[in-house]
């Protein structure tokens, strides 16, 4: 009994500390303070603006990539509300559209609404990082499986944005995405365009 009693407490011990180090280190332990005095100021109604080129892949479960994408933004604002067209192109050949809805208070503070959102996301930019949270159902295709999502934007020097997301369900991670966000270059627009 004792040694059984010694295993629980062990594995308890072992479960707490895996838990805090994910809450407290980990991804999921970024707060939007941690960016308020690092690098550039990102504030997406001008970073997040007008035509935009996006690059990414998607981690499964295992870590390994299960899906690359391109996709052409755009993006209008009118003073603090904007909406952010996506056209996504998969390296299965499929395609997706999305729409944000957005808008900044004078405090940083973003609502994000989009139709595939399952209530509305919540953020907050502060210096060179924008954190956007909420949950998303993903696509009958997908299973429709409704997942807790964390966005994290970092602007560089040169105007590109970093994005790193993570998917989870339960509070286990299934997913992560990895993308680029850049302003589209005008004869790269006009090319695109025209096919």
């Amino acid at each position: 009994m004792d040694i059984f009693l010694g295993i629980l407490i062990g594995v308890g011990l072992v479960g707490v500390a895996v838990w805090a180090r994910s809450t407290f280190l980990g991804f999921s332990g970024q707060s939007p303070e941690d960016y308020a005095t690092n690098g550039p100021d990102f504030d997406i109604r001008q970073h997040l603006n007008g035509p935009i080129v996006c690059e990414g892949v998607i981690f499964g479960p295992t870590g390994r990539v299960t899906s690359r994408f391109v996709a052409d933004f755009h993006a209008e604002w009118d003073g603090n509300t904007g909406v952010m067209t996506e056209k996504f192109r998969y390296d299965s050949g499929t395609t997706q559209d999305r729409e944000w809805r957005l808008s900044v208070d004078d405090q940083g503070r973003i609502r994000a609404e989009a139709d595939d959102l399952v209530g509305a996301g919540r953020g907050q930019q502060s210096g060179s990082g924008v954190c956007l949270k909420y949950a998303i159902r993903l696509p009958e295709s997908a299973g429709s499986h409704v997942l807790d999502v964390v966005d994290w934007m970092y602007l560089v020097e040169n105007g590109t944005i970093m994005n790193r997301s993570q998917f989870r369900k339960f509070g286990i991670k299934v997913g992560e995405l990895v993308a680029t966000m850049r302003p589209a270059d005008p004869a790269e627009e006009k090319q695109r365009n025209a096919a």
